[in-house]
């Protein structure tokens, strides 16, 4: 791919630093002693003190002998002051008038050493006497401007970009690194809230013989060694119950989980969940502890348990409502499912307009129903409970109803934000359970679990009354820091493969008969085209022959005329 201009002449400065003996990419340890914040956030610990800082070149502002520029490191930005006579020894002044005026770009990295002080207009800077070259940019970064109104221009804001180079993404918007910054808070909050109850963060397998523990699509691969197909994990659900039989009281692990199905702006092929179970607890215990957990991550996050959402405000102070989904169902869309068979359930989904087909077990078409008429009625937290059998079936049977279980879904902000079950603990029930998935399996459900056959060996050595639960980290991370879509709390999500424009770098005769063909409707003639070139043959033939070869023309038979046509 040929270098823009631009880049060129980075490179060509790349030469002309090591020219004079300077390594753009040093490889000695740089030990700094501040970070812009400290200096800004308490600046009269540091005025007239020596401090030593590292990061990008954002700006610089020229000014004869003297000029002032931009740093922006891990926490921020500051402006620098550099004069021609502090930080060049030699007669020519070269570390100015060359490195630093000419040689250096915004992007680069830099070391300066130097004292903090506030210029006449009050803006605390630091005056510089020593400059160390850190690291060459050879790409140019977009350049973000805001004008004096705060009105940004050409903004780096187009998500296939942002997404595709999220490292440029980070550099040039400050928010984004706000976000992630955030993410990593609750997953701390969530850490210190469950170690302080004594439950053990434990790792599971992401390679499964069996893609168990959910309903869903797994992503399929194969261990040459062993000759057997495994499986990207769906869930970690399966390993965690077998950590409770062995012995543990509590365990919990953030889990990569991998699924096969579409994307949108709530799903990433790969994404995170934490999962805890905790034995002797039930999923009325896991209500109150989610919620307390819950209020406490928007605590930590922004002050308070209040979180904006959109256009919306979201409490997560405890307690939350808690609602049958059977009771949902009747109350917004006046049909009451409860105890209906596989043929009604299919008749009341088709007279609510869903896309549903016989394939779809009684489990399916509740879920779709609810999913469809119900979920996004629920914007504050709200616990769904007590769902028909069909649909969990890893999940405890209800203690007053024998045809729902003992689960419960958290909604916010019309999606759900995490999944729960008093677990199922009896090895016969299960294996019913297993079975029945695998029926559903052979009449088309291609999201029907696996049956895993050492789990069930592991609930007949006893399993003890068991709480779990699921909540998805990256829609909790949207909700915490107000993002309506997925990919904009993973540093890197999935994208297509992405198409590469390369440029080409065209001779004159070729030049001359693209512009021919542009002035004649992008399409002649081609003994036409020929005479008005005035090619030799030889030109000819050779530009030709190129701008094929790059995909720039064709040339078609019409009606026993050959036309020349511009391609695409």
């Amino acid at each position: 791919m040929a270098l823009s201009e631009q880049e060129i002449l980075r490179r060509e400065a790349l030469t002309q630093l090591r020219n004079l003996g300077i390594e753009p990419y040093p490889a000695a340890e740089f030990i700094t002693t501040a970070y812009s914040s400290e200096i800004l956030a308490d600046f009269e610990k540091f005025e007239g003190k020596e401090v030593i800082l590292a990061g990008r070149l954002m700006g610089k502002r020229i000014m004869g002998k003297a000029s002032f520029a931009e740093l922006k490191d891990a926490e921020g930005r500051i402006q620098i002051y550099v004069s021609r006579d502090d930080i060049s020894t030699d007669e020519e002044k070269t570390m100015y008038n060359v490195v630093f005026k000419k040689l250096l770009d915004i992007g680069d990295f830099i070391g300066v050493r130097g004292t903090v002080f506030k210029t006449q207009v009050g803006e605390i800077s630091v005056h510089v006497y020593g400059l160390t070259v850190l690291a060459k940019a050879l790409k140019p970064l977009p350049v973000v401007k805001i004008d004096a109104d705060g009105k940004t221009h050409d903004a780096f804001s187009d998500p296939e970009q942002r997404y595709r180079r999220r490292y440029v993404d980070l550099i040039v918007n400050d928010h984004v690194k706000d976000t992630f910054i955030k993410r990593t808070k609750i997953t701390n909050t969530i850490r210190t809230f469950l170690n302080e109850k004594g439950y053990l963060e434990v790792e599971t397998p992401i390679l499964q013989p069996i893609p168990g523990g959910a309903s869903a699509k797994p992503f399929i691969s194969h261990h040459n060694a062993l000759n057997i197909p495994l499986y990207l994990r769906i869930a970690n659900e399966l390993y965690l119950k077998r950590l409770i039989v062995g012995g543990f009281d509590g365990v919990y692990e953030f889990a990569k989980d991998f699924r096969n199905e579409g994307m949108d702006r709530t799903h990433n092929p790969e994404f995170t969940v934490l999962e805890f179970y905790v034995a002797y607890k039930d999923y009325n215990w896991m209500m109150d502890t989610t919620e307390s957990l819950l209020e406490k991550i928007a605590l930590n996050v922004h002050g308070t348990s209040e979180v904006t959402v959109g256009d919306k405000k979201i409490d997560f102070k405890a307690p939350y409502p808690r609602v049958p989904i059977l009771q949902a169902i009747k109350d917004h869309t006046g049909f009451d499912v409860a105890g209906m068979n596989h043929e009604q359930l299919l008749e009341v989904a088709k007279k609510l307009h869903l896309d549903v087909d016989a394939t779809m077990g009684v489990g399916k078409l509740i879920d779709e129903i609810f999913g469809e008429k119900c979920e996004h009625l629920f914007v504050q937290p709200t616990f769904i409970t007590d769902y028909p059998k069909e649909m969990s079936p890893l999940c405890k049977s209800h203690r007053d109803n024998p045809d729902l279980t003992e689960r419960f879904e958290l909604m916010v902000n019309g999606k759900e934000l995490a999944n729960a079950y008093s677990e199922l603990n009896d090895p016969i029930d299960q294996r019913e359970r297993f079975e029945e998935q695998m029926r559903l399996s052979e009449k088309g459900d291609d999201e029907a679990m696996f049956i895993d056959q050492d789990f069930i060996r592991a609930l007949e050595y006893g399993m003890p009354p068991t709480s779990g639960i699921g909540i998805g980290i990256d829609r909790l991370a949207m909700l915490m820091t107000n993002n309506s879509s997925i990919q904009e709390v993973l540093f890197f999500p999935q994208m297509r493969p992405e198409k590469i424009q390369v440029q080409v770098e065209l001779l004159d005769e070729e030049k001359l008969i693209l512009a021919l063909l542009q002035t004649n409707e992008n399409k002649m003639d081609l003994s036409v085209l020929k005479i008005k070139s005035d090619l030799s043959g030889k030109k000819w033939d050779a530009a030709m022959k190129g701008l094929a070869k790059h995909g720039l023309i064709k040339v078609s038979l019409i009606e026993d005329k050959k036309i020349v046509e511009l391609a695409g």
